[in-house]
Formats: C-alpha cells, sequence, structure tokens
C-alpha cells in the first residue's frame, strides 16, 4: 500500500514494482565523526533505519572519514552509542577510507577519458574563475593538459612531492553550468595528516561529493537518502557514477527536508563552538541538542523516535515547534514513572494540634493515571515543608493555596489551615502554625466541607537535602528578534525530597508532584548526593 505521506517510502515503492533494484532495499547512515550527533540526525537515524526495516531490507553505518584534520574516535563512539540508544542496529559497519584505493582508481580512469585534470589555481583564483550565479566561470588554464600530464602530476600528488593546497584534481564538467557544483568541482586534494584507519599511506584525500556516490555504490546502496542542501549536488552524484561507469545499477539520492526546531541549535559546528569555548558542560551538557545532552536530560528514545513519526518527511524545510518534541516526551513519561513530593524554596509548617513526637505512614499512590505502579507510604508528623510557591500571606485573586485562615488538603494526608505566620527579625517567614483535621484522612471517605486547594508536602524530620537543575532553553529570542544564548538556560537550587528519593540511582525518572518530570543526573547522582535533571514541565505549549 502507498504510504501517502513518506514521498520516500513511495518512490521505493515504484522502484519495487518496476524492480529496479529488484526485491532489494539498502540504505544507509553516514555521519561524518566531528563531532557528536544531535536531534536533526535522529531524524535521519530514524527515517534510513526504519525504511530498511519496512521493506526487510538492509542499512549500513558507514563513516565518511575523507576528512582526516577534524575526525576522532571520540565521536565515533557516541555516535554508535546514539544509533543503539535510539533502539537501532546496523548490517554492516563501514569506513568510507576502506575504499581509498578503489576511489583512488575511479580518479584515474577519469584522467584517463580525460574527465579529470590537475589544477594550480590556488583557493582564491579558483574562485574567481568560478563564477558566481549570474555569471559563467572561466576554464582554468592547466583545464587542458593531456591524460598523460595529469597521470604523473596525479602520481605525484599521491607520493606527496606537492605541499597541501599546491595541487588539486578537479573534474571536467561545464564551467558554464548553471549549477555551480558543476563548474570543474575539486574532487582530490592534499593534505599531509596522519589519518586514524589509513595511518600515512595517503596524503591525498577525496572531496565528499566525489567519495559519497562511490560509497554507496561500492556497498549496494538502493536508495541514498539525505537532507535538502545537497540537492543542488545530486548531478555531480549522478555524473560521478555515470562517467566511472562501474555500477549498471548505480544507486539514486533522494532529498528530505532537514529539521529544524525552534528554540534549538541545529548546526554541529555552534554546538561544537559552544564546547570549545567552555559555554556548556561538555557535549552531554542537558541544555545541548545533542543526543548525548537530550539522553542526559532525560529524554526516552521512545519519544524520540514517536516525535520523528509525528513530523514526517518533508520535500520543504520548514520549523518544528519544540513544544511538539516535549509533549511527545511528557506523553511518554507520564504513563512510566512514579510520582515524588519534592518542595523549593521550603517553608517549615508546625502542625500545633498533632501529638508531639508521633508520626505516622500514609499511603499515597505512585501515578494517579497508572495504578499498576503501586504506592508507596511517606512519613507524616507534626513538622513538615511545604513548598515556597505554595503560601502567600496576602493571597492575590483566586490564589487557592495557603495563607492565613484558609484551609487545604495535603496531597495524601489530611486537610491543614494555616492560623499564624511567624516571622524571623529581619521580617522573613520562619514557619507557619497550622492545624490539622484527623476526620479528613485522605481515603477514609471523609465527605464534609470542600477545600479547592490541594498541595504537597515533605516530613521535615526524614527529608533529605537534594541538588535541583531547572533547564529551559539554550537559545532565546532577543529584544532585536534575534537568536542569543540564554543567560538563565540553567537555574539550580535546593529542596528537600520525601526519603524514597535518597534510593535513586542515576538515571532514574520521576515525575516531583505539580513540578515535573526529573531524571537523577548520570554524572553527579552518588549514593551521597542526589543531583536531578529537569526533563520537562507538567504543562504542554503544544497545540495540535
Amino acid at each position: 500500500m502507498t504510504d501517502t505521506n513518506n514521498f520516500i517510502h513511495n518512490i521505493i515503492d515504484k522502484d519495487l514494482e518496476e524492480e529496479k533494484y529488484g526485491d532489494k532495499v539498502h540504505t544507509r547512515f553516514p555521519p561524518e565523526p566531528n563531532g557528536y550527533l544531535h536531534i536533526g540526525h535522529a531524524k535521519s537515524i530514524c527515517l534510513n533505519f526504519t525504511t530498511a526495516q519496512k521493506y526487510g531490507g538492509k542499512c549500513n553505518l558507514r563513516y565518511d572519514d575523507t576528512n582526516p584534520v577534524k575526525e576522532d574516535m571520540e565521536y565515533v563512539d557516541s555516535i554508535e552509542a546514539d544509533v543503539k540508544w535510539l533502539g537501532f542496529s546496523w548490517d554492516q559497519r563501514l569506513w568510507a577510507s576502506d575504499y581509498f584505493d578503489e576511489m583512488y582508481q575511479c580518479a584515474v580512469e577519469l584522467i584517463k577519458q580525460g574527465k579529470a585534470y590537475v589544477c594550480e589555481l590556488n583557493a582564491d583564483e579558483t574562485r574567481a574563475y568560478r563564477g558566481t550565479l549570474t555569471e559563467t566561470g572561466k576554464e582554468s588554464p592547466f583545464r587542458n593538459r593531456t591524460p598523460e600530464e595529469n597521470l604523473k602530476l596525479f602520481e605525484g600528488m599521491k607520493e606527496g612531492r606537492y605541499a597541501d593546497g599546491e595541487k588539486v584534481l578537479r573534474a571536467k564538467i561545464d564551467m558554464a553550468s548553471p549549477n555551480m557544483n558543476m563548474r570543474d568541482p575539486v574532487i582530490y586534494r592534499i593534505a599531509h595528516v596522519p589519518h586514524h584507519n589509513t595511518a600515512d599511506k595517503w596524503c591525498i584525500y577525496p572531496m565528499y561529493d566525489f567519495a559519497h556516490p562511490i560509497e554507496d555504490a561500492i556497498e549496494g546502496i538502493t536508495h541514498s537518502i539525505c537532507t535538502l542542501e545537497f540537492e543542488d549536488h545530486r548531478p555531480l552524484y549522478d555524473w560521478v557514477l555515470r562517467e566511472v561507469g562501474r555500477w549498471p545499477a548505480p544507486p539514486q539520492q533522494i532529498e528530505f527536508a532537514r529539521l529544524n526546531i525552534t528554540n534549538t541549535i541545529m548546526s554541529k559546528r555552534y554546538l561544537k563552538a559552544l564546547v570549545d569555548e567552555g559555554k556548556v558542560d561538555g557535549w552531554d551538557d542537558p541544555r545541548m541538542s545533542t543526543i548525548a545532552g537530550i539522553r542526559r536530560r532525560g529524554y526516552t528514545a521512545e519519544a524520540v523516535r514517536d516525535f520523528c513519526e509525528r513530523i514526517g518527511v518533508a520535500k520543504a524545510n520548514s520549523t518544528v515547534d519544540v513544544g511538539l518534541l516535549e509533549h511527545c516526551v511528557r506523553e511518554d513519561l507520564k504513563a512510566r514513572v512514579e510520582s515524588r513530593n519534592v518542595v523549593e524554596n521550603p517553608i517549615k509548617i508546625i502542625i500545633t494540634n498533632y501529638p508531639e513526637g508521633e508520626s505516622e505512614e500514609l499511603e499515597i499512590e505512585n501515578n494517579r493515571e497508572v495504578p499498576e505502579l503501586g504506592s508507596r507510604k511517606v512519613p507524616f508528623s507534626r513538622e513538615l515543608y511545604v513548598d515556597g510557591d505554595d503560601f502567600m500571606e496576602e493571597p492575590v485573586k483566586k490564589y487557592f493555596r495557603l495563607f492565613p485562615g484558609n484551609e487545604v488538603r495535603f496531597k495524601g494526608a489530611y486537610f491543614i489551615t494555616c492560623s499564624q505566620v511567624v516571622k524571623n527579625q529581619d521580617g522573613t517567614i520562619k514557619e507557619l502554625l497550622c492545624t490539622y483535621d484527623p476526620e479528613t484522612k485522605s481515603g477514609s471517605g471523609f465527605e464534609g466541607r470542600k477545600v479547592k486547594g490541594t498541595i504537597h508536602w515533605v516530613d521535615a524530620k526524614t527529608a533529605i537535602k537534594i541538588r535541583i537543575r531547572n533547564y529551559d532553553y539554550l537559545m532565546i529570542e532577543d529584544e532585536k528578534g534575534e537568536q542569543t544564548l540564554n543567560p538563565d538556560s540553567l537555574i539550580e537550587t535546593e529542596g528537600y525530597a520525601e526519603p524514597l528519593l535518597g534510593e535513586a540511582k542515576a538515571g532514574e525518572r520521576f515525575q516531583f508532584f505539580r513540578k515535573g518530570y526529573y531524571i537523577a543526573d548520570e554524572k553527579f547522582t552518588t549514593d551521597e548526593e542526589k543531583v536531578f535533571n529537569k526533563i520537562v514541565g507538567l504543562k504542554s505549549s503544544w497545540k495540535k
């Protein structure tokens, strides 16, 4: 059946019907190991792997390691962790550098056919000769060398006789082409840099636009799925495969719109700059849009896959509301995590008519929407803490929480009435004196008077201190309408939590009642100290 929401699958359906590649569907995810992957790459990962899964095909993980200057094995490890975390496994793990010998032979064949030449123009001269969008380019003075001359010079490049930038190999196509990418593009450059895979074997390296189609063809890729910025490069992709001519059923490149999200950095280069300049706590800083960052933030792989499926596959670039991503995270977490009581900016409560020296354990449900998650026992006694936001000495209109003379329900406990505010000498609040109604115990079937407010609390004697890291967007819009770094993207506070949170392990997620979803931070949470990252708030700003 045709999937009208996925034009790529529609193309594949037609190819299968026409037996263009027989019954074969083979995709690949080809990252360059020069940084950590971000949420935009997650869309490409999901698209390539799920497409292969849908058609019973294969998907390779291939590292585009043709530029040894920027690449690092740290990035390789992070990429593999990201793909696995998202729930996918590759058919083969491959390296573009494995094909350097074959790429070199392909370049030699083009030279022999008179379709590639060695050029000695420097970078500035090459740009000047290239022309503009409105002016055709000018042919290089080295363009009409004989194949024999070019073969000898290219061999010299390979043997290291020339310095970086002294010579390049260019494809001989059309300097008058309206497509700038077809104006004799560089396909090999000199770089005297050791390579992680090939060591010092090579000092010339293929350019991406030359290497990529050859890699796809060697691996038997059928559908080379990439983002829209490569659309103008497709004629060159096809030219390389056609002119090299080794593959009777060459792969086809299909472009889709890249993912842009509001308030989110979608540039690997900019993300790297933030790391290098120390403006964030590494690639996995929970404010970063890297997959490592959102994983540490507490997002789930299921939520990210759901998000990628919801936004679909488009042919035109657009920007997705970050609220949709947060909605997917919230929808996933609300059905799987337990609730805990946590208070920030605590105010002490003394229940004056509660027996001194006594305490009790109240049974409180872990997740009201998922009864299967059971309940827990929470200590309750004469002295408690409530959240600073849940008391106002002079309440505003429609404020139904705690204030002098008002009665509220303490979640899972009793009706409590504030009777007196006790202050310190400097006028700050020392404690609130309150009374409770023992007949109103939660779950007792009390059907008397009603109250409008329900607030949460922790027992003062047994509460544990925790560190809370509340995150906001890393980027915000300034008064000029431009994106800028948010100075309040991380606000760290301390709070009191019910004692069960003292058992939390790194990576465990909870709903802090009435506050949001949080995860025990994998770097800072220990047996002695509990540090929680805010994953997402409880309320959604996203509208369908």
